[in-house]
């Protein structure tokens, strides 16, 4: 069996993910969306920020220096592996940042306390990003700001279309559906502008950009940690796991076949969500 395909097959745990995260995810994928934060969010003086879904920190701490002593930073995530690894990183630059684990889309944090709420959703499941969004807001103070990046409806368009034709070749036509479902579950740009509306957000604005990622061949592309060990995660989660590598091996080959010897691409919409919370206090039930 292909190593990429025993390796796909087995989860990794969270301390493996943590790393991988930190030394292939956070430098290419995490930079596409964090480069959407450093050039539209202002950060505030004197204040207290939050940051839902830090993963091992890199951005967070970014911001910290950026920032000085005058920005107090709470970064959580749920991959406490993750956080461990942000500690030592800010031990080493004599930071102050906290670190703590939460749910992003359940925080325990206390109503109306933030004036800057940042939110790294590009790994979040397109199912948990209202609710994300939503406590994101809870905890920001009256007339904060609060961003949010993900990507957004037509992301990944390129491997649906091969994932479809896959499960069609595989005979698993009863899961052509669940394609159908990974595409429509992507938020529209204006559908996370609504959810922003909905939890209490003001003067929502949103900027996007078009990233490509390129990769030589299938061997590459299904090798990546990113798509093997989190973005493929999500997409096969639906089929049975005794059907998993033969359409894996399928969607290979069908990358090798149909990129002509070119490189094979996945584009995302990278979108960064950004308002204002409402003056008027919104607390939780």
């Amino acid at each position: 069996m292909p190593l990429l395909l025993q390796d796909m097959s087995k989860l990794k745990t969270s301390k493996e993910l943590a790393f991988l995260h930190e030394l292939f995810v956070a430098t290419d994928w995490g930079e596409r969306f964090s480069g959407l934060i450093d050039e539209h969010v202002k950060l505030p003086k004197k204040c207290q920020a939050v940051y839902v879904a830090a993963g091992t920190g890199g951005h967070a701490i970014a911001l910290q220096e950026r920032a000085g002593d005058d920005l107090k930073f709470l970064c959580v995530d749920e991959n406490e592996d993750s956080l461990e690894l942000a500690r030592a990183k800010a031990a080493v630059l004599k930071l102050s940042t906290e670190f703590r684990q939460e749910r992003v889309d359940d925080l325990t944090v206390e109503d109306n306390r933030f004036n800057l709420v940042v939110g790294d959703g590009s790994l979040v499941h397109s199912e948990r990003i209202p609710k994300m969004l939503a406590e994101m807001t809870r905890v920001a103070a009256p007339a904060a700001t609060v961003a949010l990046s993900l990507p957004t409806f037509s992301s990944f368009g390129e491997f649906f279309s091969i994932y479809w034709e896959a499960l069609h070749n595989c005979d698993l036509m009863d899961h052509e559906a669940d394609v159908e479902s990974l595409i429509i579950t992507l938020p529209s740009v204006s559908s996370v502008e609504e959810m922003a509306d909905a939890a209490g957000l003001e003067s929502v604005t949103s900027w996007t950009v078009i990233e490509e990622f390129d990769y030589e061949s299938s061997e590459k592309f299904l090798g990546s940690p990113l798509i093997s060990d989190f973005l493929m995660q999500v997409w096969l989660e639906t089929l049975p796991q005794g059907s998993r590598k033969q359409v894996v091996r399928e969607i290979g080959r069908l990358i090798n076949e149909e990129r002509h010897e070119a490189e094979f691409a996945l584009t995302v919409k990278a979108t960064l969500v950004m308002g204002r919370k409402s003056q008027c206090i919104r607390t939780s039930q």
